[in-house]
């Protein structure tokens, strides 16, 4: 089981507008402190899992980068919750990387869109379960 992710951010404010509209709408809580942003679901915020996002500067002081071939994927309820989700992250300073919809390629139900964050991270905001219906 995913644990967390540590996503790299340069400018805070920044991020953290990002992050909330991305996050929040798909049931994480936000924590800040002084090293960051801490986004987690409520039944893992005891824990540290599964799958706690973290927001902050790199330890080693050097400039957050994108990785090249990275993407994290976050599950939303519907595909208007894709739809929500994607055009308030755009909204929030993201970068559309790809418009809500179906992909066939990975099955007939998978409905995607993608976003960058303000560093350029790739982003994929997805719903394939038996409620994605086509419609």
């Amino acid at each position: 089981m995913l644990s967390y992710i540590t996503l790299g951010a340069n400018d805070m404010h920044a991020s953290e507008r990002f992050y909330s509209a991305l996050l929040e709408p798909l049931g994480y809580r936000k924590r800040a402190d002084s090293e960051g942003l801490e986004f987690s679901l409520p039944a893992a915020a005891s824990d540290g899992g599964p799958c706690v996002v973290y927001v902050k500067p790199p330890f080693d002081g050097q400039p957050a980068t994108v990785g090249n071939g990275s993407m994290a994927a976050f599950r939303a309820a519907s595909h208007d919750s894709v739809r929500q989700v994607h055009a308030a992250a755009i909204a929030a300073g993201g970068s559309d990387e790809g418009p809500p919809g179906f992909r066939a390629a990975y099955s007939k139900n998978f409905f995607v869109a993608y976003v960058r964050d303000p560093v350029g991270n790739k982003i994929a905001l997805f719903c394939n379960g038996e409620a994605a219906l086509r419609g």
